[in-house]
């Protein structure tokens, strides 16, 4: 009973998360002129939060390699997800919808045992999540989701995907509310959650709520099919894509 009352917790959050993101893409879950300013104002050397619910990791300078071990990854992506443009191959291959029956502006096609994998090593061609687009006969595909646990300090995920071409988020400090609540994180202005004014383990506490201090592991998009290196690593796109708005996270 405790594990199917947790998974339908995860569900709201997600749900919440990616729903309330494209809605209102705020910083933590940030709006598209926040994050404008809050990209220009980042510095090389410092964490980054986007509000009090998202944090990002550092951007660095570039070093020697970094571009061509990220185009690497990026021509690996393409060509291994070619064949998912067609969403039928996807879902043969083990990739789930997330939420179907729920209108997003991006759904999330899922693949748990990738997912399992990307715990341990890092395989381009294998992304937890495929990114899609709803059309009118179906799904159009328009990127891919990586993850990493969230143990991982910036190092590791620098050895995954080079941080000054790539930037990898986090959903944080987030107030689970309390039994028979769940459904408030999606209200307008709500309390609870990933949008939620709570955002410390104080304030949770005081409103009966159980603090997260993280709710997902590390995250990044790629949308390889784009021109530019900005573009296909876009932070911009990634906040706007992410949970919290109408899309869902793992």
């Amino acid at each position: 009973m405790k594990k199917f009352a947790l998974i339908i917790f995860v569900l709201l959050a997600a749900l919440w998360l990616f729903a309330h993101d494209h809605k209102q893409q705020q910083p933590a879950q940030a709006s598209a002129g926040d994050l404008n300013a809050a990209t220009e104002s980042m510095s090389h050397e410092h964490h980054h939060e986007m509000g009090p619910h998202m944090h990002m990791s550092a951007l660095r300078d570039l070093q020697p390699g970094d571009e061509e071990k990220a185009q690497k990854i990026v021509e690996q992506s393409r060509q291994a997800l070619e064949k998912y443009k067609d969403y039928n191959a996807a879902l043969a291959d083990g990739y789930k919808i997330f939420l179907p029956n729920v209108p997003q502006k991006m759904y999330h096609f899922t693949n748990w045992n990738y997912a399992v994998g990307a715990a341990f090593g890092f395989d381009a061609t294998k992304p937890t999540s495929l990114l899609y687009n709803k059309t009118k006969d179906g799904y159009a595909l328009i990127g891919a989701m990586y993850t990493a646990p969230q143990r991982f300090n910036e190092q590791q995920l620098d050895q995954r995907i080079p941080l000054s071409v790539a930037q990898w988020h986090q959903h944080v400090n987030m107030c689970k509310p309390p039994k028979g609540q769940e459904t408030s994180m999606l209200s307008k202005n709500p309390k609870f959650g990933l949008n939620g004014s709570i955002s410390t383990q104080e304030e949770c506490e005081a409103a009966g709520g159980t603090f997260m201090p993280h709710v997902f592991g590390w995250m990044v998009h790629m949308y390889p099919w784009e021109k530019t290196s900005d573009e296909i690593w876009s932070v911009e796109r990634q906040i706007q894509d992410k949970p919290g708005t109408e899309h869902h996270h793992h």
